[in-house]
């Protein structure tokens, strides 16, 4: 049986550290959270929420906000920690 919350425990810990990554590449190059919106054609609440992780965005936006911040997808995913299939 799956242990729900310590799995939204560990995620929690990757969303929070992604979150936190995209808001320092995004600093870096002086963009509001609604540029980086309109550059990655997402609404400035969605990458805010990301941010705060809060949001657990696709592949496909993670992708798009690595193209809008000029980075490869892995710079966004430096430091996210994996997530164990038995967590």
């Amino acid at each position: 049986m799956r242990k729900a919350r310590k799995t939204t425990l560990v995620g929690s810990e990757a969303r929070i550290t992604f979150g936190r990554r995209l808001r320092r590449l995004r600093r870096e190059r002086d963009l509001s959270q609604e540029e980086l919106g309109l550059r990655a054609d997402l609404d400035r609440n969605y990458v805010g929420g990301i941010e705060r992780g809060e949001r657990n965005p696709t592949l496909v936006n993670i992708c798009r906000l690595a193209g809008a911040l000029g980075v490869e997808v892995t710079a966004l995913l430096e430091g996210v920690p994996a997530i164990a299939a038995d967590a």
